[in-house]
């Protein structure tokens, strides 16, 4: 990888970080949503509506929404590469802004927060509602407030550690690779009657390309928990103990982390589609649950992503100069 896509990555989080994802910015997620969507119409039509047929057409669906999405943004990197460096530089900057959801992540939780401190409870179940799939409209305020932790917690990796680490291996191409596996799982990777098969190798294709990265975010956002002044020693104790208390593999993993460094219960039952779904709990109810932990969540968050970007930079770096020698 070339210092130039290095220093990408890098300008790509910060900007990101500044702006976030500006309001009718055109997205690719966009795009790739809109194929996922295309691709779902033309496979149920083609392969029978039966469990094996769904399953089958599911696996396509699985294979060929990553590698069109990752020749498509190899082919446009390949040709700007051809044509300038710097105009390859500018826009592996563009995607790798576009790939990173800190921001985003960050922005939408405080909206939580001011919804409920402006306009009460019935504004904030409005507004965590745009973040969460299970049904909100029977919240109490501390449940709001967990949902919201909840998400930042598990999207650090989802939409800042798992691209991050995807884009230091395979640059932006393998960035996008990982977008398009995620927005699948997150369109078609339920356990409902409509995609309890199509959706299963799109949800199974999401747990193997998160499974690492979900085990390193944890172990970063420990050492961030120390750095920004949290309980990291209750942070690491409450991971080894509720890390794999999840139905996802990776769920759990940063989950479990910042309920530690907390000193919060996450996690628990909840409602989706109108039915209860029993979940485990994760860490203590050593306090309850305030507005002002959706910030800690997204300081741990922030907290996390700039220590393991520095980290795995400085390890490309490293390999980079010994292949030089």
């Amino acid at each position: 990888m070339s210092l130039l896509t290095l220093a990408a990555i890098l300008a790509g989080f910060l900007v990101d970080c500044v702006l976030g994802d500006p309001p009718g910015f055109p997205h690719p997620v966009i795009w790739i949503g809109k194929l996922i969507s295309g691709s779902e119409k033309l496979l149920r039509r083609l392969f029978p509506k039966t469990p094996r047929g769904e399953l089958a057409a599911g696996v396509v669906l699985a294979v060929l929404v990553p590698l069109c999405s990752a020749a498509l943004s190899f082919g446009i990197l390949y040709l700007c590469w051809c044509l300038s460096r710097w105009l390859y530089f500018a826009v592996c900057v563009l995607t790798c802004w576009q790939i990173f959801a800190a921001r985003c992540l960050q922005r939408e939780a405080k909206k939580v927060v001011d919804s409920l401190a402006r306009d009460g409870l019935e504004a904030g179940r409005r507004q965590v509602s745009m973040l969460v799939g299970r049904d909100t409209e029977n919240l109490s305020e501390p449940e709001v407030l967990r949902a919201t932790v909840e998400t930042v917690a598990e999207n650090t990796t989802d939409g800042v550690i798992a691209p991050l680490l995807w884009m230091l291996a395979f640059g932006p191409v393998g960035g996008w690779f990982y977008k398009a596996v995620n927005t699948m799982d997150s369109m078609v990777g339920y356990k409902n009657e409509r995609y309890l098969y199509f959706g299963r190798a799109a949800a199974r294709l999401d747990d193997a390309v998160n499974f690492l990265p979900a085990r390193i975010a944890a172990l970063g956002m420990i050492a961030a928990a120390w750095l920004c002044g949290f309980d990291a020693r209750n942070a690491l104790r409450i991971w080894r103990r509720d890390r794999r208390r999840h139905a996802s593999p990776n769920s759990a993993q940063t989950e479990s982390v910042c309920a530690g460094a907390l000193h919060l219960r996450l996690g628990g039952s909840a409602s989706y589609f109108g039915k209860l779904v029993e979940k485990p709990t994760l860490g203590d109810a050593d306090r309850e649950i305030e507005q002002a932990d959706v910030g800690r969540s997204c300081r741990l968050m922030y907290g996390t992503s700039v220590l393991l970007l520095l980290l795995g930079l400085g390890i490309r770096l490293a390999v980079w100069a010994f292949v030089r020698l």
